[in-house]
Order: C-alpha cells, then structure tokens, then sequence
C-alpha cells in the first residue's frame, strides 16, 4: 500500500514532546505510533535508525532498489519470515543479538508483505543488543522495517542531532544517548547458501562474527571473475 510521509511539526513549543527517552516506560507509546503506520526514530546496538512499515523509503530519498532489513525480537522469531532450516543447530543464537545482519532467503512461508524489497527473494534480519527495539519489535506484532537515521549518502547516526534535519518525519525520536559503536553499522553477512557464508559489509563485528561462523564449520564463499 503506497503511503506519503506525513511531516509532523518540530517547532520549538513542542520539541519537547517529540523527543523520548528510549526506555520501557515509553514503548507502549512507541508501538502505538507504529501500529497507526507512523515511522519512529530508534537507538540500536550499532546506530541510530528508522523504524516503521516499507513506505520508509520515501524519508531517506532512498531508491527502492536498495532493500531494507527488518528488525525481530527473538531469535525464534526469524523462521517466520526467513528460511532457517539449513543453517547449523545454535548459530544463530550464537551471532544474536548482537550487530550482525543476517541475510537469508525469504521462501515460500515467509510472513513478510511482498511489498517489501519486492522482486528480492531474499531478506536482512536483525535482532539488535538493545532492550527496547526489542520490546517494540515484539510489541508491534509483527517485524519492523529498519533503516539507518540519515539521508542516503550522508553519515550513520550516533546520537539524535546528527539527524536533526530528519526529526520532522517521525512521530516520536527515542533518545539513548551517543551511541559507542561509533559509524560502520553492522556486520552484513549472507548466509543464504548452506555451508557457505559471505561478508557482504564488515560493519563493527566482522572479526567475531567470522570467528562464530568458522567455529560452525561455514566456509567463505568465493566469487568467481
């Protein structure tokens, strides 16, 4: 369903009541926002991001070839939206939650509208170190599209100000401080081929998530030409 971004107004009479704090106390709101179709601003456990339905790409001036992740609160949860069933017993347990990307077929009984990276048979899954995305994730019911807090080409965020010129698309910024892990995002890795794995960005843990990933016995996957 194509939505328009609705720009709510930022002035300074009610800065105020944008900005949250990104704590429990806050999330049943936060849910609420989400489930009215609107779009937040979240901390995760690498970067600030967007968190809402598909319709995201129309704030960062994101083409829709570039496909987004979706965000779940368990592990468990993962096998409802992607295939799971070739990967080796605990792995994924072992790389989540932490920041990792998993990238992994999306098969005929995923759960996830097709509106979603349509034409890609394929999807990103994170479920982040941070306590309340996580409880939102959950709380929404469902997996919520996630993108980093920034214009397409410009720098990820670390902390609220960095995208200031962004708060008027979102219902609510969830503030949780400068956010330590600094501006490469997560690891992405493509493990959609079984036994095989394939670091499609480095990101923050590429070292650590190679390491569980060979201590499961996956080989790199080399591309040919």
């Amino acid at each position: 369903m194509a939505l328009n971004v609705e720009k709510y107004d930022v002035g300074v009479e009610n800065q105020l009541g944008l900005i949250r704090s990104a704590t429990e106390s806050n999330a049943d709101e936060a849910i609420e926002a989400l489930k009215a179709g609107k779009v937040i601003a979240v901390p995760t456990d690498t970067l600030y991001g967007f968190a809402c339905d598909a319709w995201i790409y129309d704030i960062k001036g994101r083409k829709h070839t570039s496909p987004l992740a979706i965000c779940v609160g368990d592990v468990s949860d993962i096998e409802h939206f992607a295939v799971t069933d070739h990967l080796p017993h605990g792995l994924l347990d072992s790389l989540l939650p932490g920041p990792v990307t998993i990238v992994l077929g999306r098969g005929e009984s995923s759960i996830l509208e097709k509106s979603l990276n349509p034409g890609l048979d394929s999807i990103g899954v994170r479920v982040p170190d941070s306590d309340f995305i996580r409880i939102i994730a959950h709380g929404s019911g469902s997996a919520l599209a996630l993108t980093s807090a920034n214009l397409s080409g410009q720098p990820s965020s670390v902390s609220i100000k960095d995208f200031e010129n962004l708060w008027e698309h979102c219902a609510y910024v969830y503030e949780g401080g400068v956010l330590p892990a600094g501006r490469a995002g997560s690891t992405v890795v493509d493990l959609t081929k079984p036994g095989k794995y394939r670091i499609l960005r480095p990101g923050s843990a590429k070292e650590e998530t190679v390491a569980i990933l060979e201590n499961y016995s996956l080989l790199e996957e080399v591309l040919s030409g």
